[in-house]
């Protein structure tokens, strides 16, 4: 349960991974934004329905940006309740002819369900949602299409991958050689232009040491722009663990196949070491997420995710 105030309307579901958050907006239309992963859309489609009034349904499901934990639960949403869906305006193509080469999920080597989609957002959109009204903003550095939410009437904002209470989402186009810190830079100074008093990010709960959080967004971008192969190695890291965490178990060679079909795996590893030398990388990454507790393994050498 979050500790901040929220606007009236508004119901955050605050998942843990693979998840992201699920916001739900009550009231006349009632609307969704992000869906959670794959494997946990039976449970966000029973949160959804325990949380609407009597008699009514979800009509409309945004995607903030297209990752598997924010559009793993499309299809069993769409399933459930017939909602029109929006996906950002640059994905549409890709999601219109399900091109697993164009969106990230083969990247990633994760799961989503086949979805369609009705309409697209684009920045400098509005809509409203919770009887207010909501300005889209352009949120690239993670995602080169990702998008937030701002309602100017309360500062609220739904900033997804692009700040969290302690940082943000991995910077994705870094991986493929793109820019993406810079990017990345230019949305926390967004950020910090508008009248912002609470944030509902992507993971984590809702927060309001809006200042304090921006402040750890910086050092934490400084220090990946400081040397881009911390990025892909945080990244690799990241890869493995909800790879674990969606697997439940694994053996370790199972992580190297994984990496040679999986581009951002690859991209990544590329950044950190020659091909010769990455099996041994994957050992010397799984070893250190052993010590720091995020990785767990039985007598028969399984890897799993503590969770």
């Amino acid at each position: 349960m979050t500790s901040i105030a929220l606007p009236a309307k508004m119901r955050v579901f605050e998942r843990g991974w693979l998840s992201s958050n699920n916001i739900l907006f009550l009231g006349d239309s009632p609307a969704l934004i992000d869906s959670g992963y794959a494997t946990h859309a039976p449970q966000t489609v029973a949160l959804v329905a325990k949380s609407l009034p009597p008699g009514r349904t979800l009509e409309r499901l945004y995607n903030t940006h297209l990752h598997s934990d924010h559009c793993g639960g499309n299809a069993a949403l769409q399933q459930r309740f017939g909602c029109r869906t929006w996906v950002p305006a640059a994905e549409a193509d890709p999601v219109r002819h399900w091109d697993e080469a164009r969106l990230s999920f083969r990247a990633t080597a994760q799961r989503c369900d086949r979805f369609s989609f009705d309409e697209t957002l684009s920045p400098g959109d509005t809509m409203t949602l919770g009887e207010r009204e909501w300005l889209v903003l352009g949120a690239p550095g993670h995602d080169p299409h990702a998008l937030m939410l701002y309602c100017p009437h309360d500062g609220t904002l739904i900033s997804a991958d692009a700040l969290w209470q302690n940082g943000f989402g991995v910077i994705f186009p870094e991986l493929d050689g793109e820019s993406g810190f810079a990017e990345q830079a230019a949305v926390l100074d967004l950020i910090e232009q508008l009248d912002v008093q609470r944030v509902i990010p992507g993971h984590g709960a809702p927060f309001d040491d809006v200042a304090g959080a921006l402040s750890r967004a910086h050092s934490r971008l400084d220090h990946l722009r400081g040397d881009p192969a911390r990025n892909a190695r945080n990244a690799l890291k990241v890869l493995i663990v909800f790879r674990l965490m969606a697997e439940r178990t694994l053996i370790r060679a199972s992580l190297a196949d994984t990496l040679a079909g999986a581009r951002a795996w690859r991209n990544a590893a590329a950044m950190l070491a020659p091909p010769s030398k990455w099996p041994a990388l994957l050992d010397t990454l799984v070893d250190e997420l052993l010590r720091s507790g995020a990785v767990t393994q039985d007598d028969d050498g399984r890897l799993a995710a503590p969770a």
